[in-house]
């Protein structure tokens, strides 16, 4: 395994940042690390990259102990926290170099990640100078620059545009192929794009772990979203086949949600003929990650 973690636990004075947290990730998987704000996600990343210790349990990664072989650990692992650190009045490329000096790789790694990350049109110029977007992008090229086993990236598209979510996302990927990525974010959609695995922790807990197609088709219920030409007496919906709930969103669109995994579009066609109504437009409206996430954390 390149990440093991067993019966994690890590307190802050009364506060329970991480309880009894187990789980274990293979070579080449991408996982997405959610949960709600203080939910515990950047405190176990901390103590896989050996910034902070673990009251109870231990943690591997690549099979390297992270409080017994900490500098192997930190070899091997290429790190994005959320508040990216950088040396503001360093230009780019210097800043790079002088991480490649620490990491004793090769200088002509530096260009490598430049251009991987995007970096060249900005890579003339002072960090300070730089967006936050592509600050963050410095961040990205620093991880990737010892070309490590496994990334961890607390956050990584922070402060990014449409179009270079799109770049850093591919870049995520493309990484992915060969190495293993870790990552948290509360971007639902950068999961859905990126990741084959699912993580949800809630209050120090593991409440979610499954593959990301699984765990969007394990979901039983069927929504349909269906606009009539006029208005539905309400007692009649009740006696549609499997239904569970009916709203009124607005005027005569009404969100059918079925005890069903079965297409329930037919049945609803011919409620509508049996019952003198037309379907202006009929649509699944099936529950996304971002649906699931807030049902497995709202309190």
């Amino acid at each position: 395994m390149s990440i093991e973690v067993q019966n994690i636990s890590k307190s802050y004075g009364a506060q329970k940042a991480l309880d009894n947290v187990t789980f274990s990730i293979k070579k080449g998987e991408i996982v997405g690390f959610l949960g709600p704000n203080g939910a515990g996600k950047s405190t176990l990343m901390k103590i896989l990259t050996t910034f902070i210790n673990a009251d109870e349990g231990t943690a591997s990664v690549n099979g390297n102990d992270v409080s017994e072989a900490q500098l192997n650990v930190q070899q091997s692992v290429g790190y994005l926290p959320e508040h990216n650190p950088l040396y503001l009045d360093l230009y780019v490329r210097e800043y790079l170099a002088f991480n490649a000096d620490v990491y004793k790789v090769a200088k002509s790694r530096i260009e490598e990640v430049i251009q991987l990350t995007g970096l060249l049109p900005e890579s003339h110029k002072k960090i300070g100078q730089l967006s936050k977007g592509y600050r963050q992008r410095v961040g990205l090229a620093t991880a990737l620059l010892h070309n490590p086993d496994v990334l961890i990236l607390d956050e990584p598209t922070t402060g990014l545009d449409p179009n270079q979510l799109v770049e850093i996302r591919n870049v995520i990927k493309n990484v992915g192929k060969d190495k293993t990525v870790f990552l948290s974010t509360h971007i639902m959609q950068e999961v859905e794009a990126i990741c084959d695995r699912v993580i949800i922790i809630d209050n120090g807990k593991i409440v979610t772990d499954k593959k990301l197609d699984k765990l969007v088709s394990e979901e039983k219920e069927q929504i349909i979203e269906v606009e009539f030409n006029k208005a539905v007496d309400e007692s009649l919906l009740s006696n549609l086949l499997n239904i569970k709930s009916y709203k009124n969103t607005t005027d005569n669109i009404w969100l059918l949600t079925f005890n069903t995994e079965e297409d329930m579009r037919p049945i609803v066609f011919d409620f509508a003929h049996d019952n003198d109504l037309k379907t202006l437009q009929i649509s699944l409206k099936n529950k996304n990650l971002e649906q699931i996430f807030r049902e497995k954390t709202k309190k």
